[in-house]
């Protein structure tokens, strides 16, 4: 089993160096907060519509998420689903779930892709979600693990660095090929911040327009 962080002690804590746990250094990509969470815009988007829903407490992954925060969760996943089928296309998430992460607060990344048409891999050990139970119980029992999710399924995978690999290359990575209607080489981190700026802008004005017109809605 790989270490990780205790359910108990990510429930306590926050972090004076972690990014996301301080609001000044995400202020200006934060669309929306709720009593735990916040819906962010990635600061460096792989494509337009690029979003991360952040815990507000510092937990190392969502499989260290308690339990009294799925629905809240859940809530918001929809929203984003709506959100993207009204403007973009039906949403995948994924998470790195500690496995390759390069912030260990828990984040789970929304991309507008629709339907990229994945069938697992028999020779991969993976296991099909159907809550977040699951997802706690994997992290529980064995520790590191990364997470997909489309409209179909929703698979978490046994932290093996080719299967990884083949996710993000050829899954995701088709998935920004076809949402950019282009074959680009893979971009730093700093890149794509730098390219960012406008699709940001973009998902921003349409975010608003969203929440402006579910408020005009709930107001007939």
């Amino acid at each position: 089993m790989q270490p990780r962080s205790s359910v108990s002690a990510d429930a306590q804590t926050t972090h004076p160096d972690c990014v996301f746990c301080q609001l000044d250094s995400i202020a200006t990509y934060v669309l929306k907060e709720t009593a735990n969470f916040r819906i962010v815009a990635d600061h460096a988007p792989l494509v337009e519509g690029h979003l991360l829903i952040i815990p507000k407490r510092h937990y190392s992954c969502y499989g260290a998420v308690p339990a009294e925060l799925d629905d809240e969760l859940l809530s918001l996943k929809q929203e984003v689903r709506l959100f993207f089928e009204q403007y973009y296309a039906p949403p995948v998430y994924w998470e790195h779930g500690v496995f390759r992460q390069t912030v260990f607060h828990a984040h789970l990344h929304c991309f507008p892709f629709g339907d990229i048409g994945y069938v697992p891999d028999p020779k991969q050990r993976w296991q099909i979600v159907r809550s977040q139970a699951d997802i706690r119980d994997w992290y529980n029992k064995h520790g590191y693990y990364f997470y997909m999710e489309d409209s179909n399924q929703a698979l978490l995978f046994a932290p093996n660095m080719d299967d990884y690999m083949y996710i993000i290359r050829d899954v995701l990575g088709a998935g920004v090929a076809a949402r950019n209607k282009q074959i680009a080489p893979p971009r730093s981190s700093q890149q794509r911040q730098h390219e960012g700026k406008p699709l940001i802008e973009a998902l921003t004005a349409k975010w608003q327009q969203f929440q402006q017109n579910d408020t005009t809605e709930k107001e007939r």
